[in-house]
């Protein structure tokens, strides 16, 4: 059996794809999804959102049977009981799935009156066996939902070799919709079905609740060597009601314009808002009710002045896309991926359920990395 310590990753064949930075705890590493010039310009709910590693695999080639990764995991604990998470090893169109309830806990006090409890766990094993003995390119992708400590990659019957090379390098930004903690699987987040349908690499910087055109993010994505750039705005501004009209625009042409810096010609789709039922003509904030189900917040006529909706900034993005003559910048309405017809698939009238997210990922492949699709038209 080979033994790779965490510590020693980086100097090894295999890539950690995903992570733009790792927190060193001892001799584990916990993968970051922005870099390390961010630490001081983010906030601690986005620090939260970067360390659940959706999007992240490592990648490697190898003749093994067994491969086991050591972790300690921080999953939030389940209404009814423990949580959990899951760890899928990716091997051409096989996809295995391991499901684990060991690690640290995270307990929310639901009223929000005391602060977030972690109940300690052990450090376990991941063991995926029974792979075959012929020369084959992994990826184990880390959970989606979970703070993730990478402490050694163990393989048996065979050496660990370096990846097959990056396809088509896609980049996305989105929010929680993008960051998928409501996924069963990792790779049952949207975007990674949809790379997965289309045969694209994803980097996911999909964080829950902070996508906020932040020009931190511009310069990250600006900074990395994409071949196609997304960017899904607008759920989190209209649900925190964190820019009005004013603001929305230039910040938006702001972060394109940070990205052209880099990418004169490189695509970039803008998406818009999937269907929110209470936000669709309302502008927010919006908060979960006594059934957990996101609902506006009322407010006095006198205070709506620039207030924005979805279906505003839907407009809005579809203009903006029109206005900049790019021939490499394209538009789609997120309701071509998820709209009314979908609302079965979301439960708390915000966020999809595993099928929804599936779905959403069908329909990317196919309006975007499709024959005849957005990408053919914009490169």
């Amino acid at each position: 059996m080979t033994t790779l310590a965490a510590r020693d990753f980086a100097a090894s064949p295999l890539e950690i794809t995903g992570a733009l930075d790792f927190d060193e705890r001892g001799d584990a590493l916990s993968p970051r999804r922005l870099p390390s010039w961010t630490r001081n310009q983010i906030n601690p709910m986005l620090d939260f959102m970067l360390r659940t590693p959706s999007g992240v695999r490592i990648r490697f080639t190898t003749s093994a049977h067994t491969v086991s990764l050591t972790v300690l995991t921080t999953h939030m604990a389940g209404r009814s009981g423990r949580g959990g998470c899951a760890f899928d090893l990716v091997c051409g169109d096989t996809v295995h799935t391991r499901r684990h309830h060991e690690g640290n806990q995270l307990h929310f006090d639901p009223t929000g009156q005391t602060a977030p409890r972690i109940e300690p766990g052990e450090i376990y094993d991941v063991v995926f066996d029974g792979l075959g003995n012929d020369s084959k390119s992994l990826s184990l992708w880390l959970p989606h939902n979970a703070l993730v400590e990478l402490h050694a990659l163990a393989v048996e019957g065979g050496d660990i070799e370096p990846p097959e090379p990056f396809r088509l390098h896609w980049v996305h930004h989105g929010s929680s919709i993008s960051h998928c903690m409501e996924a069963d699987i990792p790779t049952g987040t949207w975007p990674v079905v949809a790379a997965h349908t289309a045969g694209v690499d994803v980097t996911n910087l999909g964080l829950g609740g902070q996508c906020h055109l932040d020009p931190f993010i511009a310069r990250t994505i600006r900074d990395l060597n994409p071949d196609f750039i997304s960017i899904k705005a607008g759920i989190n501004i209209v649900n925190g009601d964190t820019m009005r009209e004013r603001v929305f625009l230039p910040a938006a042409h702001g972060f394109l314009d940070t990205l052209r810096e880099a990418h004169p010609a490189t695509p970039i789709l803008i998406i818009s808002p999937i269907f929110c039922p209470s936000a669709e003509d309302h502008p927010g904030p919006t908060i979960p009710n006594t059934e957990g189900k996101f609902k506006i917040v009322e407010r006095p006529p006198e205070l709506l002045d620039g207030s924005l909706s979805l279906s505003r900034i839907r407009k809005l993005l579809s203009d903006l896309a029109v206005s900049r003559n790019d021939p490499h910048l394209a538009y789609l309405s997120g309701l071509e991926l998820f709209n009314e017809h979908d609302a079965g698939d979301l439960p708390d009238d915000l966020h999809p359920n595993p099928a929804g997210y599936r779905r959403m990922g069908k329909r990317f492949a196919d309006r975007v990395f499709g024959d005849g699709g957005i990408l053919q038209s914009i490169r």
